[in-house]
C-alpha cells in the first residue's frame, strides 16, 4: 500500500510540473522535455524562485478558473 501512495505522489508532482512548465513557456516541445526530466525541472524552478510569493498555488489554480 505504501508503494502505491508514493507512485501516486510521483505522478501528481509530474502533472504539477507540467502545469508550471506550460504557464511559463507555452511550448509543447519544452513540455515534453520537462515531463521527462521533471524532478530536476521542479527543483530548478524552486531554486530560482519562480514558485515563491504564493505562485506555487496560483499557477495550478489559474487552469481551473
Amino acid at each position: 500500500m505504501r508503494n502505491r501512495n508514493s507512485g501516486l505522489l510521483y505522478f501528481l508532482l509530474g502533472i504539477y510540473t507540467l502545469l508550471i512548465s506550460w504557464h511559463y513557456n507555452h511550448n509543447i516541445i519544452l513540455l515534453l522535455v520537462h515531463y521527462i526530466i521533471w524532478p530536476v525541472y521542479l527543483i530548478y524552478e524552486l531554486l530560482i524562485g519562480h514558485l515563491s510569493h504564493d505562485l506555487w498555488k496560483t499557477i495550478p489554480a489559474s487552469y481551473f478558473k
